[in-house]
């Protein structure tokens, strides 16, 4: 009964947090940058794979994560797509 209950609990925080940051991410502008993803890091597909974290090399030009808006290039990367990539609409 009580290992039921730390599931519970464990699993009504988990949704809580996924919640908070989801808000939070809704708040701040977020931009794709490309070529800063380390390996396994990437946030999506691209056309050499189909889902996030299946990137295979660090700071690949054609993989991107999502960062705070205006602050890619200080990160190292950039706005636009590389790689063979097709440009971000």
């Amino acid at each position: 009964m009580k290992s039921s209950r730390v599931i519970i609990g464990s699993a009504l925080a988990g949704l809580l947090a996924v919640a908070i940051q989801g808000e939070a991410l809704a708040k701040d502008p977020q931009e794709k940058c490309y070529g800063i993803a380390k390996a396994g890091q990437n946030d999506c597909s691209t056309s050499r794979h189909t889902c996030a974290g299946q990137s295979t090399k660090d700071k690949d030009p054609g993989d991107w994560k999502y960062v705070a808006k205006g602050t890619c290039e200080q990160a190292g990367g950039t706005t636009k797509a590389g790689g063979g990539e097709k440009p971000a609409k």
